[in-house]
């Protein structure tokens, strides 16, 4: 047996005992005639003590770091006793030890503070998962999943794979595709989601379907996207909006509380995603602050609900604000006291291409009651006082204000209201805020196509009060410049996200199951009947044999895990990541394949030159 006890496991209850551990040298450390050493595993450290009476063994086989050992012994109350560690009560008196393998110099130490850089930690990813640190990552997505498939199995969810060869239809993301030997100059596609497998199941009667399944999209990278990455995938058979929310509201709350022992009590509020792009300039916002964004123009858009404050800014003969599309501003709190320093800093930040803006205004809402603007000399101080109290700012606080194109301006207004909410702590990672964004519009226009594209993907049903809309209507846009005029415009999607402290963890919808309205759907994309027919026809087919209403959400699992773990990046939660160039620099893939397998496959390589 290499072991009887694990590094983790031992406590003083267990002191006389004689064990045999097993695992790789953290620290070797020599005082006098005896040496400690620190023996870690999986599941913890245990400190050694080497006597004299083997330190003539070890000058003949010095011990380094990462040499895997295993050691006989009898436990031992410590003299020296770390209560920071669960093992720190007791120690190992070596009696035997055998070197089971030797280990190279490490490239970078393994332990929580490294030296090693991204880059050279995901070359030996295998090293760096030793780290306490990665290893703790990875036990808490197990943790995650573990808790989700109890819940789903205790909702009678059931557990059924997809397949991962499947036809390409390309739709939004790109796709991986697969060259197929058996079938010359074809290819498989790598699933985006599971989605028609799921609503098939649904027509077979599967009416609770689950799966942690992998996911593959070919698209750019960032810190929260990865090529391959994990879904919760859901769907349920036979019901509506609110039943979907109530289940997978109990899920993540269920999720809190198995992994992070929070018990989620408060209601989860609901937000139409009009208010969530008007109040906070994004369709996933923060709610852990309280920073609302306030439109000082009338916006041009289909948004009619909004008041018109324009009268606070017009008039006054600034350009700026008289010939911008919008104009935004949010208040910050506790910021009035800011120097000309910093309010240059901001000025500079929103200049950034990121960003994207010309400028900053700016309104210091003063203790004494007074008001000082960077635009004073166009706008008198009731005037300023005005503007202040339509964002709710009070003494004290200092209002930033945007002006542009709607869109651009919108993206950069809640951009600097995430930049300001950070600068004056108000994320905290071990705050968790649940929020439900609704009635999201059903189509996009795409200008450079003139043409509609769905917002979500082309199964996600209209709301029940607007698929009249839809069936009674011609989608063609003949009119490009007034596409907000079109009926289509108009009609809200039957979907809904979940967002945790500004993250879309959650989105799905109630799907379309009837032939005809599918059909319309696919026809507002832009596929004539050829098309539908070529790429899913065998999804219209199966709506013709008792589809039943149906619906579901994906969770992103590896986000999840992020959020719950307080890190910006999904990557930490991922065993073997990619780099943000879609590469595994472990393996050194992708990369390229011989001439036989060319050969095999029938395909003829014919790089472009740049």
């Amino acid at each position: 047996m290499f072991r009887t006890y694990t590094c983790g496991e031992l406590r003083l209850s267990d002191q006389n005992k004689t064990v045999t551990l097993a695992g790789w040298v953290q620290t070797v450390r020599k005082f006098g005639s005896i040496t400690f050493v620190d023996l870690r595993d999986r599941y913890g450290i245990t400190q050694l003590l080497f006597s004299e009476s083997l330190n003539g063994q070890l000058e003949n086989n010095p011990l380094g770091r990462e040499f895997v050992l295993q050691v006989k012994g009898t436990v031992n109350e410590r003299s020296n006793k770390n209560l920071n560690i669960p093992t720190g009560e007791i120690e190992i008196s070596v009696n035997e030890f055998s070197i089971l393998n030797k280990s190279a110099t490490p490239p970078f130490t393994i332990q929580d503070d490294t030296d090693g850089g991204d880059d050279l930690r995901m070359k030996y990813r295998f090293l760096d998962l030793r780290r306490n640190a990665v290893k703790k990552n990875l036990e808490l997505r197990y943790a995650v999943g573990r808790s989700a498939r109890n819940y789903l199995h205790e909702n009678n969810f059931m557990d059924i794979e997809t397949p991962f060869l499947i036809k390409s239809t390309p739709e939004g993301a790109r796709d991986f595709v697969v060259p197929s030997r058996m079938n010359a100059g074809q290819f498989y596609a790598l699933p985006q989601s599971p989605q028609t497998f799921k609503q098939l199941l649904m027509v077979s009667g599967y009416d609770r379907y689950y799966q942690i399944v992998k996911c593959f999209r070919d698209e750019d990278l960032r810190a929260d996207r990865q090529p391959e990455f994990t879904q919760i995938d859901c769907e349920m058979a036979f019901v509506e909006q609110e039943d979907i929310i109530n289940m997978f509201e109990g899920l993540v709350k269920r999720i809190f509380k198995d992994v992070k022992s929070i018990d989620y009590t408060e209601t989860v509020p609901r937000m139409t995603w009009e208010d969530a792009m008007w109040n906070y300039g994004n369709d996933k916002p923060d709610i852990r602050f309280d920073i609302k964004i306030c439109n000082l123009k009338k916006p041009a858009t289909v948004f009619t609900n909004k008041t018109d404050q324009a009268a606070l800014i017009n008039g006054a003969d600034f350009k700026v604000f008289d010939e911008a599309e919008t104009v935004v501003a949010i208040a910050a709190p506790g910021c009035s006291e800011y120097t000309r320093k910093q309010t240059d800093e901001l000025t500079e930040w929103v200049k950034r291409p990121q960003v994207g803006m010309k400028g900053l205004v700016f309104i210091k809402c003063n203790a004494d009651g007074t008001y000082k603007s960077s635009v004073d000399k166009f706008y008198p101080e009731e005037r300023l006082k005005a503007i202040a109290e339509s964002t709710n700012a009070k003494a004290g606080d200092l209002v930033l204000i945007l002006a542009g194109t709607e869109e651009r301006t919108r993206k950069a207004i809640s951009d600097l209201r995430m930049y300001m909410a950070d600068k004056l702590g108000m994320r905290k990672n071990d705050e968790f805020k649940l929020l439900w964004v609704l009635d999201f519009p059903l189509f996009e226009y795409a200008e450079d196509e003139n043409r509609w594209v769905a917002r979500h993907h082309p199964f996600t049903a209209p709301k029940p009060d607007h698929i009249p809309v839809m069936i009674n209507n011609n989608p063609a846009i003949e009119d490009a410049a007034n596409y907000l005029a079109h009926p289509y415009a108009n009609i809200k999607a039957n979907a809904y996200d979940m967002v945790l402290n500004g993250n879309e963890i959650g989105g799905g919808s109630i799907r379309i199951y009837q032939r005809e309205l599918q059909e319309k759907m696919f026809a507002a994309l832009g596929m004539d009947a050829t098309e539908q027919q070529h790429k899913f026809g065998f999804l219209l087919g199966a709506f013709e044999y008792g589809a039943p209403p149906h619906g579901g959400i994906a969770f992103g699992f590896d986000r999840l895990c992020s959020i719950l773990g307080g890190s910006e990046s999904i990557r930490d939660f991922i065993a073997f990541p990619k780099n943000n160039s879609g590469r595994d620099v472990m393996l050194d893939a992708p990369g390229p394949i011989d001439a036989k397998q060319f050969d095999e496959l029938q395909i003829k390589l014919n790089l472009k030159q740049n």
